[in-house]
């Protein structure tokens, strides 16, 4: 330091920190050559600002916002660790540091690799998330203590990636934690960055910082997998295959129509397309009309009544014509596996069906 800043520093009594525009400092170590500042010099905090006393490498004093005048008693404790019981006029050696105090915003965080979660839906999946956060010093002293050290400049990019890391990994917890569906995320971002911010404070806290706002923008799965959900999002959009290969059809003609030279190639694509359109209506049109076999156990049965088949019914419902006159010992009947219509008294299943009906009068 030449001569002129060494007298510069012996004249100058205030103390005071101007941040720079587009500045990202969180902590500034204000100069003074050797360290001396006058008794009795002014110090200026402002708005934003806090100003912390290091003593030898001890932690004093904390100044908030305000104009200041540098005595004893506007320093309790360094004038405690100095001994100064009775006032001290001459210069004092203590490093002074700004700390900017004011809300950091649009902080970026993101994951760098895929998070692997459970959803009750499709499995196994994976995510990737990214977003803002806006987060400022709460503590002055903790945060020199945990962060700035003796460092003459703390800029947010030494502690954005340290902060990114916590971030993405608590988010990871709340992801597998919170059990919400993977088509139901979008309209949970709110909730899962209130969790996120929960989580992760206490965190920041003990590094003297607060998190003030956590914003997710999106969640996103792997390509293939969303390829995939678009895919079944355009089967649920079309809706009646029929209708769609009518339209199909439609277009494909209008299309040769407009292009005369390319009628045969559009003539065999639209056969091959109407092929395949009613093989997929025609199975889907055999689910539809798939009949589930009935009940083990309940196989039904058919009766013949007055020439006529009638059935199938199942036990309770035999009971009931039997007992209207429907249903007779000498009834026919059949099921599915015998080999012929038979008299229902013959059938071993059936017999308990007529043990309170008296047999028929003998003829005269």
């Amino acid at each position: 330091m030449g001569l002129f800043d060494k007298l510069r520093g012996e004249l100058i009594d205030i103390i005071e920190w101007t941040e720079p525009a587009h500045n990202e400092v969180l902590a500034y170590r204000f100069p003074r050559y050797q360290n001396e500042i006058k008794m009795g010099a002014k110090l200026i905090v402002r708005e934003g600002q806090a100003a912390v006393f290091v003593n030898e490498g001890q932690l004093a004093d904390v100044f908030r916002p305000g104009t200041f005048t540098l005595e004893t008693q506007n320093l309790p404790i360094l004038s405690t660790l100095r001994g100064w019981k009775y006032g001290f006029n001459s210069p004092f050696k203590a490093e002074v540091y700004f700390i900017a105090m004011r809300q950091w915003t649009d902080l970026k965080w993101g994951t760098q690799n895929p998070i692997m979660m459970r959803d009750a839906e499709f499995g196994p999946v994976r995510i990737r998330a990214f977003g803002t956060y806006a987060m400022h010093v709460a503590d002055p002293a903790v945060f020199l203590r945990q962060l700035v050290a003796t460092n003459p400049s703390f800029e947010t990019y030494e502690i954005t990636s340290q902060l990114r890391n916590v971030i993405v990994s608590r988010f990871a917890d709340i992801a597998g934690q919170s059990k919400i569906p993977v088509l139901e995320l979008a309209g949970n971002y709110e909730r899962m960055g209130q969790l996120a911010q929960a989580k992760i404070g206490p965190e920041l806290a003990a590094m003297g910082l607060a998190l003030t706002a956590f914003y997710i923008e999106n969640i996103s799965l792997p390509p293939e997998v969303e390829k995939a959900l678009d895919k079944r999002t355009e089967m649920g959009v079309l809706g009646d295959m029929g209708q769609y290969t009518r339209f199909q059809t439609a277009t494909a003609i209008g299309d040769a129509a407009n292009n005369p030279g390319g009628v045969a190639g559009i003539g065999a694509g639209l056969g091959a397309g109407m092929a395949m359109a009613n093989q997929m209506a025609g199975a889907l049109n055999t689910q539809a009309q798939v009949t589930p076999p009935p009940l083990p156990g309940t196989a039904g049965y058919f009766i013949a009544f007055n020439n006529t088949q009638a059935g199938p019914f199942d036990m309770a419902t035999l009971g009931t014509k039997v007992r209207e006159g429907g249903l007779a010992r000498s009834t026919l009947v059949w099921k599915q596996g015998m080999s012929s219509w038979v008299a229902a008294e013959t059938v071993p299943e059936l017999q308990s069906l007529f043990t309170s009906v008296p047999p028929p009068l003998p003829q005269p």
